[in-house]
């Protein structure tokens, strides 16, 4: 990982100028101006001074409350706990169904609690446990099992490493509790932002990002002063499509929509879980980036821009108020931001081979290239703008609908660019009801609706099939 001047940093490829700034989707050209609060514990006096209170205690040990366990994140993050014990020790685990996977993991870092969502495999669960010799931690199934894990005495960092609302109310408990939470799950703030901030705010708990963009922004931003961030700047690998032109993927969809199924849940240069594999694809992952980045970093819309990167070396940038431009860089490995998650504020030392796999090499490296997105090709950009645009429960409207979708898509309902176009039209369907100032009650009950009208929408579909 290096944070280094982005000017320096696109000089590396030879020939290749950084994009003009009107080529980025998002950019007005306005001067900043934070719309609110950040979550993440950044540009404030009183988050610099915790910050920097933090960054000086000797004693950098956090202990774990795991969401997730036998998922990407969860096993990264895992890889981290066992490399670096010292700095880490696992408190509690949650896991959906893969009770096998499970059992090792409670054989190996002993949590006082586990939660699993399956009730139905918690016998299957104890008798891995049994046949192992591993005492049995308390278990918690169902719903609840999830919360308990977030809520676990001694725990002092949630890894949120769950996909969907299924990560927002353990994490509601766990910010309650003032725990720092370290967000790997997108719909928190997505769906949840308008309840999360003010209750950041009043339990005096800390958001620290989990994924590589906005971890690279958070980075990029440590010690930046109140009122000097002018812009952010996401990175994007463009996914598996983005050696298409917009024709040529047309047509591939029209002529064999099996083949864009398949090369849709591949990514380039991450391993990643199937959801969020398709959401680089459609590129709505960078779409509702934008909307986390909003909340996490107290931005305007406009002042968020998508460039894509199809190297995955910068990870993101920050151009601050007197023009400087800040990036983050480094091989694609998930781990390292998961780590600075939970060590933050301090720098925990690495040693290769153990948890990162090898030194970041310029030479290398030899070359970058950036280029525009194509909101042809990647409608569901705009589309994620216009709701963050709108806010209240357009947000979580748009992040349900995308996941219903995602899944649909995935299991054959319909093909590639059905995705946006029942999003779209769910978007459409939500301004009946559109809320500006949601409740939780509110959010859960947006998020149920807009499911069940991408289930509607998709049958439409069937009857009438898209024509680009």
């Amino acid at each position: 990982m290096l944070c280094v001047s982005a000017a320096a940093a696109l000089a590396l490829a030879p020939g290749t100028a950084p994009p003009p700034r009107a080529a980025a989707i998002g950019r007005s050209g306005r001067p900043h101006m934070a719309l609110t609060d950040p979550a993440a514990p950044i540009l404030t006096e009183s988050n610099l001074r915790d910050s920097l209170s933090r960054a000086l205690d000797s004693n950098p040990k956090k202990h774990i409350a795991l969401l997730g366990s036998t998922g990407s994140i969860g096993t990264q993050t895992l890889d981290i706990c066992r490399e670096y014990s010292d700095y880490f020790e696992v408190i509690s685990l949650s896991a959906g169904s893969n009770v096998e996977l499970l059992a090792k993991q409670i054989a190996e870092f002993r949590p006082k609690v586990v939660g699993l969502a399956a009730a139905s495999k918690e016998g299957e669960l104890r008798e891995r446990l049994k046949a192992a010799g591993v005492p049995a931690p308390e278990i918690v199934v169902g719903d609840e099992g999830q919360t308990a894990v977030a809520v676990a005495d001694g725990a002092d960092t949630v890894v949120t490493g769950v996909v969907g609302c299924a990560g927002l109310l353990p994490t509601i408990e766990a910010i309650k509790l003032g725990r720092t939470i370290a967000l790997a799950n997108k719909e928190t703030l997505i769906a949840g932002g308008p309840i999360i901030l003010p209750l950041l705010k009043e339990h005096n708990s800390k958001m620290t990002p989990a994924d590589s963009e906005h971890s690279a922004i958070f980075q990029c931003m440590q010690g930046l002063p109140p009122d000097s961030l002018r812009r952010v700047i996401l990175t994007a690998s463009g996914g598996a499509f983005r050696d298409f032109s917009t024709e040529e993927l047309v047509a591939l969809n029209r002529d064999d929509p099996e083949l864009v199924r398949k090369k849709a849940s591949t990514h380039p240069n991450w391993d990643m879980g199937a959801k969020i594999t398709v959401d680089s694809a459609t590129m709505m992952n960078k779409g509702l980036e934008v909307i986390e980045a909003h909340y996490l970093f107290g931005c305007g819309y406009d002042d968020i821009d998508i460039v894509v990167h199809p190297q995955s070396i910068v990870h993101s940038a920050v151009e601050t108020s007197d023009s400087s431009v800040i990036a983050q860089l480094g091989w694609p490995d998930m781990r390292l931001p998961i780590l600075y998650s939970m060590s933050w504020p301090h720098r925990i030392h690495v040693d290769y081979g153990r948890g990162i796999d090898e030194k970041f090499d310029f030479v290398k490296l030899g070359s970058m290239s950036f280029k525009a997105p194509d909101d042809v090709k990647y409608p569901c950009i705009p589309l994620a703008y216009a709701a963050g645009r709108e806010g209240g429960t357009m947000t979580c409207a748009l992040n349900a609908a995308n996941e219903k979708a995602n899944e649909l898509f995935r299991g054959g309902e319909f093909d590639f660019f059905g995705i946006p176009k029942v999003i779209e039209q769910t978007m459409e369907a939500h301004k009946a009801d559109f809320t500006a100032e949601p409740t939780l009650d509110d959010i859960l009950n947006i998020d149920a609706w807009a499911r069940e009208q991408v289930a509607r929408e998709a049958e439409r579909l069937r009857k009438a099939p898209i024509l680009l």
